[in-house]
């Protein structure tokens, strides 16, 4: 049996085809799950190194042997040099004896150096090792919005948020293979739990994909994405996988439901990234892609901007010397790097009150995902009303902040800026407007979304697509038709 696989930024769902009809797969009671996963073990981290007494006393085990080692090396090159100097004509010689010194030695500074960094690669070694034997179980992980409630209520272990978002960037070797891993975690789990409730073993899988991933590397970061997916579905025990682009799915499933044959501009906009397509769909003809655009950009943005220009002003954003970069670490939770950039920062003792000690427990385990849950929540409130207050004691008692929908609006236009750019140049490159713009995606809910693209396509008649499932249900049906 093949399944549809919609992977996203910031939720995730899986659907098939059954007797025609699309049959969603359910993740607990609901339809989809946070794009997260939490593992009650902490992953590995190199800084957290420290030279404990049995760990000493290897250094200087290994120190011993090394300047033994260097001193035995030194001799023999000594003896090797006279012998060869005896060889000489007795009137060289001498000179040849006197030029003979012995081979300049390492320091103890350095032979400990290089000490120290064997007995701690050794030591990460160890770390990765006990930490696969004890957390390389599914049963350990913890998915969706139960895994940030778990995180937040144990307070230690490691929180994986958006991984998709990190797919495109640079990633060192370690860090690569960590992603790979946690979206093995991931994909493992709409498969097994597609499989217990279809009643077959699944085995293969149409994954969705954007246009364009967030990337830092290009066309690159795209091709490595794909390899990253590819990989961890393949550790996830998936024996086929192919791709579809998420836009191009969304036509699959607005076509199954049109009656009559028109040209449709599908506009799904997600976590991380906004995909165009332009398909003729309905009618009992095939589907016709002509086009798909996208950038990367999505809900996260807005999240991220709402969270600087009102929430950080409360730790001193704009009010003191702290650098900008700081703020911007400690709002953007799906980025493990910035994360604990941030956590491990010991700058804010110096900074004034009330912002310093509100730094300080900002730094304070979960803090920064409960204030990234308090920003998505006032995004989703001032979409459909005026005020927002949201109750931030957990920094500070009574610490409390009002937002108004002005607020998500100024917070909204540097994404919207780029929407309608985007939306301007596709209007141009495709001529003739479309009958109708299909809707999908979970930032097609906002209203200032609704409107822009409006303004675009003035004459166009605009569907609203399911938020959650419409790309699924389109991935479902290129499942069905390749299986």
């Amino acid at each position: 049996m093949k399944i549809g696989i919609d992977f996203g930024t910031s939720y995730s769902a899986a659907a098939v085809v059954i007797d025609g009809a699309v049959r969603t797969v359910y993740f607990g009671d609901e339809q989809q799950f946070r794009t997260t996963v939490y593992f009650p073990e902490a992953v590995p981290d190199a800084n957290q190194f420290e030279l404990t007494d049995a760990l000493e006393a290897e250094v200087d085990a290994l120190v011993r042997s090394a300047r033994a080692q260097q001193t035995r090396a030194a001799s023999e090159a000594v003896a090797a040099r006279r012998e060869q100097a005896a060889r000489l004509p007795v009137d060289q010689r001498e000179a040849a004896l006197a030029l003979i010194s012995a081979p300049v030695q390492r320091s103890d500074t350095d032979l400990r150096r290089d000490a120290i960094r064997a007995v701690r690669r050794h030591w990460l070694e160890q770390q990765v090792r006990e930490a696969r034997a004890s957390a390389a179980s599914l049963q350990n992980a913890v998915y969706g919005e139960e895994a940030v409630e778990a995180y937040l209520a144990e307070g230690f272990g490691n929180l994986v948020q958006s991984p998709k978002s990190m797919l495109g960037y640079q990633l060192a070797p370690n860090v690569r293979q960590t992603i790979v891993g946690i979206a093995g975690y991931i994909l493992e789990h709409i498969r097994l739990s597609a499989s217990q409730q279809l009643g077959a073993n699944v085995r293969s899988a149409v994954l969705g994909r954007p246009v364009q991933f967030r990337s830092s590397m290009g066309a690159a970061g795209g091709d490595q994405a794909l390899a990253i997916l590819t990989e961890a579905a393949a550790g996830a025990g998936f024996d086929e996988v192919s791709f579809l682009e998420e836009p191009v799915a969304a036509a699959l499933g607005y076509h199954a439901q049109s009656a009559h044959r028109h040209r449709t501009l599908v506009v799904d906009i997600g976590g991380g990234t906004t995909d165009i397509t332009l398909a003729e769909v309905g009618g009992a003809e095939e589907p016709l892609v002509l086009g798909s655009w996208g950038i990367a950009r999505g809900g996260v943005d807005v999240d991220l901007s709402l969270s600087l220009s009102r929430f950080m002003p409360l730790f001193g954003r704009g009010a003191t010397r702290v650098p900008a970069h700081h703020f911007v670490e400690a709002a953007t939770v799906h980025d493990v790097v910035r994360q604990r950039d941030f956590q491990r920062r010991d700058s804010y003792r110096e900074v004034a009150a009330p912002f310093g000690p509100r730094l300080i427990a900002l730094q304070q385990g979960g803090n920064t995902t409960r204030l990234s849950r308090a920003v998505e929540s006032a995004k989703i409130v001032l979409s459909a009303h005026d005020d927002h207050r949201a109750e931030l004691d957990y920094i500070e008692p009574a610490l409390a902040l009002a937002t108004g929908a002005q607020h998500l609006a100024q917070a909204a236009e540097p994404f919207l800026g780029f929407l309608s750019e985007l939306l301007r140049e596709v209007g141009e490159e495709i001529g003739e407007p479309p009958a109708a713009v299909f809707l999908t995606g979970g930032m097609s809910r906002a209203p200032y979304v609704r409107e822009a693209v409006q303004r675009c396509f003035p004459s166009a008649r605009l569907v609203a697509g399911d938020p959650s499932l419409g790309v699924v249900s389109g991935l479902a049906f290129a499942a069905a038709r390749a299986a």
